[in-house]
């Protein structure tokens, strides 16, 4: 455990550094820290913290930095958060509310690497526990049928289906009515499965307008796996940390390219309660090694469903990033419930 005047010297430190990004020397501590003491008594207990790792001396300056130790004990013990102000908030919130799901998801991934000025991630639930609820058959052309399918969480996507004869309104509608009054609430991979003892009972145009539905169906809802929207990524290449360090730099945007690591560290992330921080190599991959990550999970009507976050240097104001992620994902939930 540090004194409560190593804590004050070592918070001002961090603050100032992440501040200006300079190395942090006696002289800058003695006036910011409010503390009354001598230089020397400074510099003893900058050695002490040096010691302990939670500060380095660059070979270039007199000054220190905070190591990811000293970031680790800053952002547990001894940082102060600042609340966002209530006129951004409701401006969020009305972001929050435009579209359909994908757009409102999306809409969270922007928010995160506007305010903050980093990449903004958010992980998308798992399809599979999207279900079908509402479809219905609207005829473009001779041949051409739009299929309109709403899903349980408020998705509305359309698809343009060719057939190979023309559909009587009446045919579309009967077909759409035995699809809602049979189907509603199944996912098209359980509808193929029922759907196939009775195509049998069905005249052979009917059938085709089925199957071509149950494909359009899964194509819609019904991908292998989750999915990942990253925004802001370009905004780490003005980073002053990140952009020095091309090699680092380019393995950072290698992560964003496979994605799938981000996404099982995201999917890590939702087994934590609230505000998660993974400050370098905590994230446990080499790549992210000068980043950090906070993250927190996000709710559809209670259940966690999926994850959203900041990716930036360590050299981050975590006082900001953090009531932002947090706020993001309480909207991007009550929207998502809502809808």
């Amino acid at each position: 455990m540090l004194d409560k005047r190593a804590q004050i010297l070592l918070k001002t430190l961090i603050e100032q550094h992440i501040y200006d990004g300079q190395p942090v020397g006696s002289r800058t501590l003695s006036q910011s820290s409010g503390l009354d003491l001598s230089p020397a008594s400074i510099r003893n207990t900058m050695k002490d913290l040096e010691d302990l790792g939670f500060i380095t001396s660059p070979h270039t300056s007199a000054g220190r930095i905070p190591t990811q130790l000293g970031y680790r004990l800053f952002v547990d013990s001894l940082l102060t958060v600042k609340p966002l102000d209530e006129k951004i908030i409701s401006s969020l919130k009305d972001q929050m509310n435009i579209g359909d799901n994908k757009k409102i998801i999306n809409n969270a991934a922007d928010i995160l690497s506007t305010l903050t000025h980093f990449a903004g991630v958010v992980l998308i639930p798992k399809a599979k526990k999207t279900t079908f609820k509402h479809l219905e058959f609207i005829g473009l052309s001779e041949k051409k049928i739009l299929v309109i399918i709403v899903t349980n969480d408020g998705n509305v996507q359309n698809r343009i289906v060719m057939t190979e004869k023309h559909y009587s309104h009446d045919d579309l509608v009967e077909a759409a009515n035995y699809f809602n009054h049979n189907f509603s609430g199944n996912t098209f991979a359980t509808v193929k499965d029922t759907l196939v003892d009775e195509l049998s009972k069905m005249h052979a145009d009917m059938i085709k307008l089925m199957t071509a539905a149950i494909e359009v169906g899964n194509d819609v809802i019904s991908p292998e796996s989750g999915s990942i929207v990253i925004t802001g990524q370009n905004n780490l290449i003005q980073s002053e940390e990140l952009a020095k360090n091309i090699s680092s730099l380019r393995k950072i945007f290698e992560i964003f390219e496979k994605r799938t690591a981000l996404m099982k560290l995201l999917d890590q992330s939702q087994l934590g309660e609230g505000i998660q921080i993974f400050i370098g190599n905590e994230s446990g991959y080499s790549s992210l090694d000068e980043c950090s990550l906070v993250t927190s999970p996000y709710e559809t009507d209670g259940e966690i469903v999926g994850t959203l976050g900041v990716i930036g240097p360590t050299r981050m104001a975590y006082e900001r990033v953090i009531p932002i992620v947090d706020i993001t994902a309480k909207l991007l939930s009550n929207a998502l419930s809502q809808h």
